[in-house]
């Protein structure tokens, strides 16, 4: 089956997150100080954590893997069982669902460096944008006609 070009559109922007979050998440996570990627341990004053491991870890789950997988799901729309199990709209494939939740996500991690008194730097503004534009075209006509499950199960 052809993709829109939302469809493709999304599929590049959730590559783009993933590639962006995972060498930094494993940096964070192998050098909890953040010197590695030139972060200074004193702009988590304000948040409840004392070194990057936790964010690293929450980094390399839910903005890193979570997005491979996603990747994967959108790529080949295969069914994953866990997967379909925690998907709420049931009528298109869990990868298109799991792209609005990285949507959310990412905005939500975002925020939280802002509540957290993280100074506000123009990176800030690019992954909102882009958490932004992933919620809009997850949820596209396009890109929801490309993804529904009916469609998918009867050329399976």
């Amino acid at each position: 089956m052809k993709r829109s070009i939302s469809s493709y559109l999304l599929i590049v922007l959730i590559f783009l997150q993933a590639i962006s979050a995972v060498p930094a998440a494993l940096s964070l996570i192998s050098d909890p100080s953040g010197k590695g990627i030139g972060l200074p341990t004193d702009i988590l004053e304000s948040a409840p954590f004392k070194n990057f491991l936790i964010p690293g870890l929450f980094l390399f789950v839910f903005l890193g893997l979570l997005p491979l997988i996603t990747l994967y799901g959108l790529l080949t729309r295969k069914k994953l069982n866990w997967a379909q199990k925690i998907n709420w709209d049931k009528k298109f494939h869990w990868s298109c669902t799991f792209s609005f939740y990285i949507g959310l996500l990412l905005i939500l991690w975002i925020n939280m460096q802002l509540y957290f008194g993280i100074a506000y730097n123009n990176l800030h503004f690019s992954y909102t944008i882009l958490g932004v534009l992933i919620i809009i075209l997850s949820q596209s006509p396009n890109t929801k006609r490309d993804y529904t499950q009916e469609i998918i199960d009867s050329q399976s």
